[in-house]
């Protein structure tokens, strides 16, 4: 989450409405605790909440409720957290820290590491003051961490404080020494509205601010469970009570079909593994032809991509976003030109640079500021282009590439970019659809390990609002993650709702199946 760390994330404001929440506890003849978590049901304020991302292309947001499960353990050795679901966008539990344990609300997020929740010395921050705050002075386990100090950025944030040491209780267990980070300043509107009082990072200490020791590795180390596996599911019918489940040591076989499909994890950090190519109805899309890095994250709402191939399916799946002007002047201006380039066989990655619009390093979304023109009167020409030039301009590039591969003519093909233009997100990233047409929408589908995994029109399509006022969201959101952790692939709650996923880190993978 740090610079050079941390979190992927997309700039789109959380607006969530503030209530008072309550937390029974119980017992189970198990030996599991249940945490009871009331369920807000889709409401006005519905903007979508995803992901923030900080400079380098990193994350943070997420979610849900509990029960019980298998995955080689017993259910003495699992541990369950009932997860809160807001929005569809927003799921989130409750956890303990210190003794006596003080209560906070957290997002259990795979696409972070380290575990942060304000704290009591947080006094300039308005947010603080409509959160739980952490008191050291009341625990009698605390224990001072050299002062050492933390700082998260986020594209829309950031919050910054330092970090201290004491016992984590999650569901029936107590995590010892566990290293985290009291927040003294949040100064970003996003924490001011969440519904969560932190976050509770559950991916690899790779990407760990501080090289912290993230709780789920002291779950293991410290013998807290059986087997070094955790699972979601997540509860999309946002009228049940219920909201999901994280299942700590296994996965309650109660809430999914079949057998898992597992992945490698490719590269540790955020819980990554390559993907096939997308579907779109039965067609294949050539996004991803050639394999695509991809995440699982709780953490994120939405399913992220890179522009190009987000344009391309809410363009099929009749989403419509602000007109990119950027995009349709490169097209007018340099489309010709670029199908030219493409078809004598230039180099895809230079010929941006070499038609003026970005930077000649071959790494992409890199802009150059074209040298001035100094005329015969000595004046100076501003002429220079952007970042949005640069984009559009490399996004054009994907576009053509795609449709050359399909034999298309070139009126053909940049008719369809235009098109394809007019699709492009609005600045907050959300692209909206016509609630009457989800019926004739088509399927989008993933290719996972050896399995397609589809997802209908009513499940990638988010309903925000009631009757007269209701909107209904695209699932899919770009964000542009660059190299070399880049381009990636999120698949966030849109996904995960349908598929039931197990995060095994004893054996590096990643497992999903149908949920139930």
């Amino acid at each position: 989450m740090e610079t050079g760390r941390g979190c992927l994330a997309i700039p789109l404001l959380l607006s969530f409405l503030l209530l008072p929440l309550g937390f029974p506890t119980t017992g189970a003849a198990d030996g599991l605790i249940r945490i009871g978590l009331r369920r807000k049901p889709l409401g006005e304020n519905g903007r979508i909440a995803a992901r923030l991302l900080d400079k380098e292309g990193k994350d943070l947001m997420a979610r849900r409720y509990g029960l019980r499960g298998g995955v080689g353990s017993n259910g003495e050795d699992e541990d369950i957290v009932s997860l809160k679901n807001y929005l569809n966008a927003q799921y989130f539990g409750e956890i303990g820290i210190g003794t006596p344990a003080q209560k906070f609300t957290v997002i259990f997020d795979t696409g972070s590491s380290n575990l942060w929740i304000p704290s009591s010395k947080c006094i300039l921050s308005v947010a603080c003051y409509f959160h739980s705050k952490y008191k050291s002075s009341a625990s009698s386990t605390y224990q001072k961490n050299a002062g050492k100090s933390a700082e998260i950025h986020y594209g829309s944030g950031s919050i910054s404080g330092f970090f201290s040491e004491d016992h984590v209780t999650i569901g029936n267990l107590i995590v010892k020494n566990q290293d985290f980070i009291e927040a003294t300043s949040e100064p970003s509107i996003t924490f001011l509205v969440a519904k969560f009082d932190g976050i509770l990072g559950l991916g690899f200490q790779e990407i760990s601010v501080g090289n912290a020791v993230p709780v789920w590795y002291n779950m293991v180390n410290q013998g807290l469970i059986k087997d070094p596996v955790f699972s979601f599911w997540f509860n999309r019918n946002a009228e049940e009570g219920e909201g999901g489940e994280i299942v700590f040591g296994g996965a309650d076989p109660n809430h999914y079909k079949g057998e898992h499909v597992y992945v490698p994890v490719s590269q540790k950090g955020y819980w990554q593994f390559n993907m096939g190519d997308l579907l779109i109805g039965d067609e294949a899309t050539g996004l991803c032809s050639g394999g695509c890095a991809v995440i699982a994250d709780s953490g994120t709402s939405l399913i992220a991509g890179p522009t190009p191939a987000i344009a391309e399916i809410n363009k099929r799946i009749g989403a419509s976003g602000v007109v990119s002007q950027e995009c349709k002047a490169v097209v007018a201006q340099y489309g010709q030109r670029i199908f030219e380039m493409l078809i004598s066989q230039t180099q895809p990655t230079k010929m941006c640079s070499q038609i003026g619009l970005c930077a000649s390093d071959g790494t992409g979304a890199v802009s150059i500021a074209i040298e001035s023109v100094v005329n015969e009167n000595k004046d100076v020409s501003s002429g220079l282009h952007n970042d949005a030039m640069c984009n559009a301009c490399e996004m054009a590039l994907v576009w053509m590439q795609n449709q050359l591969s399909q034999n298309q003519t070139q009126e053909k093909m940049l008719n369809h970019i235009i098109e394809l233009c007019e699709r492009l997100p609005s600045p907050m990233g959300e692209s909206s659809v016509d609630c009457a047409a989800i019926p004739s929408m088509p399927s989008v589908s993933f290719t996972i390990g050896d399995r397609i995994f589809k997802l209908q029109p009513e499940q990638y399509i988010l309903k925000v609002g009631e009757e007269a006022e209701e909107q209904c969201i695209s699932g899919f959101t770009a964000l542009d993650v660059p190299p070399p952790r880049g381009p990636l692939w999120i698949l966030g709650d849109v996904f995960m709702g349908v598929y039931h996923t197990v995060f095994d880190y004893g054996n590096s993978r990643v497992g999903f199946a149908q949920a139930a």
